[in-house]
């Protein structure tokens, strides 16, 4: 493996490019597999618990392995746990487009889980090279690699499902498997030997780094701010493409076109506001306005009758961006060097427990709101979850 870069600007330079085009790949397929997954069944609401049960695997997945991930990387690197990763679901995204079964289909989301779980390696490398009063700036550089892979990911997979549904997965596994190489000749590690601790599976399940969160001092409580902001943010893979093509009578090119613009604005925050923003505001009051301006945002999405509204208040939501760079830099001081792996792990291990009850509870308030002539019900939920959080946050980070 690579030598340990110390120059932190080229470091975050290789990563930006690393996790843009795993989430390119990742989006590329945001399109077409929901109403693939959900055309097995013939009936729309039992398509949707469908698509939901799919969600809630992927996310018990993660929750397992995340925390196994994080801990691997404090002990071996998170290069090599990167570049496996990579590999991994470049393999997946061809057996997910070769698959015609909903078993094969199935499979090929548990892999991906288990090979997505890796950005929170992703997250710890960027603690490693950046120094604590950078971080927020830095992490925002990552949302912003997230939202640069969601622009063209989406668009893209919504003009190639139009094709062909499975043209999306082809594409996404060369991205991946290319993302290898990349990585392989180019990416180097960020986390040097004499910085590395023991790797022991009792410290390593999910069950454990959850009470080692509840015994790091300060840490509990940012976590719990962090798992209401990713249960809220579930609404969009769980329910936001069945919702377009039920509410507005989209296809799959404006729904694309539609999430890339979602990119587009999220870019905008992270990769530029934040790092003017947060400087002015304080770490701690980003976190509570992105919170805040969030829920205010899901509201307009429920309320949006029309394509036209819905993008006017996308800007705002947009502004949620704000939050997640500025939690991140707060916990990420609250744990030590030789950590921040199993940090990273167990915070994305929080957000797949998101992710494990939120695509059940996401489908069925948005099944049941189609049903009472409510289609934005789940957007309302999402917004109380959020306010939820900013007031919860405001206790937490005032240390």
């Amino acid at each position: 493996m690579s030598p340990t870069l110390s120059p932190r600007r080229p470091a975050i330079i290789f990563i930006f490019i690393t996790v843009t085009l795993d989430v390119l790949a990742m989006g590329l397929v945001i399109p077409v597999l929901p109403p693939l997954i959900a055309g097995f069944r013939p009936d729309q609401a039992e398509g949707a618990a469908l698509y939901g049960l799919f969600v809630t695997v992927f996310a018990v997945v993660q929750f397992v392995a995340a925390p196994i991930l994080g801990s691997l990387s404090d002990r071996f690197g998170r290069r090599p746990v990167i570049l496996l990763s990579n590999l991994g679901l470049g393999l997946d995204y061809i057996l997910m487009a070769l698959a015609q079964t909903l078993p094969l289909l199935l499979i090929g989301r548990v892999l991906s889980g288990i090979t997505s779980a890796s950005i929170a390696t992703a997250n710890a490398y960027i603690a490693d090279v950046t120094p604590p009063d950078k971080r927020a700036e830095s992490f925002g550089l990552l949302g912003a690699a997230f939202s640069l892979g969601f622009i063209l990911g989406p668009a893209a997979g919504g003009l190639l499902g139009s094709i062909d549904p499975r043209m999306p997965f082809w594409v996404a596994a060369a991205l991946s498997l290319a993302n290898f190489c990349y990585g392989y000749f180019v990416l180097p590690e960020s986390l040097p030997t004499e910085r590395r601790a023991a790797f022991a599976w009792r410290r390593a399940n999910p069950f454990a780094s959850l009470q080692w969160l509840k015994r790091t001092p300060g840490v509990l409580g940012l976590a719990s701010v962090s798992f209401l902001s990713a249960l809220a943010h579930v609404v969009f893979p769980a329910t936001f493409v069945l919702y377009a093509y039920h509410r507005y009578g989209w296809d799959e090119r404006t729904v694309g076109l539609t999430l890339a613009f979602a990119g587009v604005l999220s870019a905008i925050v992270q990769g530029g506001l934040v790092r003017k923003i947060v400087p002015r505001l304080g770490e701690r009051r980003a976190l509570l306005t992105g919170l805040t301006l969030a829920a205010i945002g899901f509201v307009g999405y429920g309320s949006a009758s029309s394509g036209p509204m819905l993008w006017l208040v996308m800007p705002i939501l947009a502004l949620w961006g704000l939050a997640n760079p500025s939690l991140q830099a707060i916990v990420t001081r609250r744990v030590g060097t030789d950590e921040q792996g199993r940090l990273q792990g167990s915070m994305a291990g929080v957000v797949a427990i998101a992710g494990i009850v939120g695509p059940y509870t996401f489908t069925h308030v948005y099944a049941t709101g189609i049903r009472l002539d409510v289609p934005g019900a789940g957007f309302y939920l999402a917004a109380v979850l959020l306010a939820i959080a900013a007031v919860l946050a405001e206790r937490v980070s005032r240390t």
